[in-house]
Formats: structure tokens, C-alpha cells, sequence
């Protein structure tokens, strides 16, 4: 895989990845350069031969996740340009949910607009005690553009997203948490992404393919209706059963023994 980003960090440790946004003078905001690369990059793991467990995404530093696009170049933009940088923007959260492995966002710091919804394109969110998230686009005369107004309802529930959008309000981590948007707080940078790895390394013990089914089957059913998304459930569930991991789980249950996968 290239490594040649003026703004992206990439190291894998244990089988892990660390995909760090790297533009912390500027608090790791969104430009059109950021996300151009970060849809390279993206596109070209998703192909990655080399199979790792997980991906964990953060910002450099201790300030901020991602502190939102860049305000000063969407000023300038027209209803085309701002078409074009929405489309950007929604293809890095697609790629971010068309992963077969599981993705942490670890958030430090602000986590604001797109920033904010970069996060909820992973697949869950851990956070620092300094961690803040907000939605202010209406404060600039704008909306969500990259997802916000149809993932955050998705994870936090209508009521609270709606309050989320409408006003603009930063919440703190412990808000976070308490209205689901985040699954746990650490008080460090360092802590936060140790727990991320430790949580990848749990789900590593599990089949790797059921993993990525089970992903791909939730982001899916996310677009249906229940009985669309249990018609969905009940085909993968059925297919998953020509799986060598499905035939090695269940025998190693029987036999009381650990599993062997393979990811297959």
C-alpha cells in the first residue's frame, strides 16, 4: 500500500491498524486534499492482501479528532463545488463502512461537523475525557453534508439527533455517553488507543468472516424496513453455513475446544 500522504499516518502493530489524520495545526480539519487522500487510502486497503484484525482511526495530537472541514475553502464555494465536496466527503464514510474489519474511531478532542461524522462512519466511537462532538453546520447557515443527518439518528435515536442538528450544541464525552454515542471514555490519548487495540484483540478471537457478515448485514439493514432487514439477516445466516469458519465454530464448541479460523 502507497504511504506517500502529505496528511494521513499508517502503522500496523500486532495486526492492528493506526490511521492517524495528520494535520494538527490546523486541528486536523477537512480539506478537499485530506479527504482526496483519505479516499485513496481507503480504497486501497479495501484490496489490501495482507489481512489485519482492525483499524483504529484518530487525529494527531491531544486538541482534536478532526475539528470539521475546512470553513475558510467552503466559503468560497458555489452549489457545484458544494455538491462535489459533499459527494467527497460521503464516499470516505462509505469506504469507512465498506471494510470487512472492524473500525474504532478514537476520538481526541473536538469532533466537530464533519469530524463528528467521519466518526459515525466507523463502527463504534471510544473518546478521551476532553473529547467534544457537535454538529454546527446551522450555526454557518449550512446542514450535515458527509451523513450526520441520517447516521446520527441511527445511533443516538431521532430526538436526540434532531436536537443535535437543530442547535448546533457541543456536547461533552460524558454526554456522549450517556445518549449512546460513544461506548466508553478514557482520560488519555494513549489509554484511549490502547482500549481501542485491546477491543480489536478481542474481536480477533472471533471469526473474522462472520465478523465482517455481521457488519455488512447491520450497515445494510440500516436502509430497510425490520422485515427487510430480517429477510437480509435470515440469507446471510443461511449462507454463512457453506462457511469453513461456521463448520470449525461449531465443532470446536462441541469438541471444548478453542477455534481455529481462517477468515472463510
Amino acid at each position: 500500500m502507497s504511504t506517500n500522504f502529505q496528511f494521513l499516518k499508517y502503522e500496523e502493530k500486532n495486526q492492528v491498524g493506526f490511521l492517524t489524520l495528520n494535520r494538527e495545526d490546523k486541528l486536523n480539519a477537512l480539506n478537499e486534499k485530506v479527504l482526496q487522500e483519505l479516499r485513496e487510502f481507503l480504497e486501497n486497503f479495501i484490496h489490501e492482501p495482507k489481512p489485519i484484525n482492525g483499524l483504529i482511526f484518530t487525529g494527531a495530537g491531544e486538541k482534536s479528532f478532526i475539528a470539521g472541514a475546512d470553513i475558510a475553502s467552503m466559503s468560497e464555494m458555489d452549489e457545484k463545488k458544494g455538491e462535489a465536496f459533499a459527494t467527497l466527503g460521503q464516499q470516505v464514510t462509505f469506504l469507512f463502512e465498506a471494510l470487512k474489519i472492524p473500525v474504532i474511531a478514537a476520538v481526541n478532542g473536538f469532533a466537530l461537523g464533519g469530524g463528528c461524522e467521519m466518526s459515525l462512519a466507523c463502527d463504534f466511537i471510544y473518546a478521551t475525557e476532553n473529547a467534544r462532538f457537535a454538529l454546527p453546520e446551522v450555526s454557518l447557515g449550512l446542514i450535515p453534508g458527509f451523513g450526520g443527518t441520517q447516521r446520527l439518528e441511527n445511533v443516538i435515536g431521532r430526538n436526540y439527533a434532531r436536537e443535535m442538528v437543530y442547535t448546533g450544541r457541543m456536547i461533552n464525552a460524558e454526554e456522549a455517553l450517556r445518549i449512546g454515542l460513544v461506548n466508553k471514555i478514557l482520560k488519555t490519548k494513549a489509554e484511549l488507543l490502547q482500549a481501542a487495540e485491546e477491543t480489536i484483540k478481542e474481536i480477533a478471537q472471533k471469526s473474522p468472516y462472520a465478523v465482517g457478515i455481521a457488519k455488512k448485514v447491520m450497515n445494510n439493514g440500516n436502509d430497510l424496513t425490520i422485515a427487510e432487514g430480517l429477510r437480509l439477516e435470515r440469507e446471510r445466516f443461511a449462507a454463512i453455513f457453506n462457511s469453513y469458519d461456521m463448520k470449525e465454530g461449531t465443532k470446536a464448541f462441541v469438541e471444548k475446544r478453542k477455534a481455529s479460523f481462517k477468515g472463510k
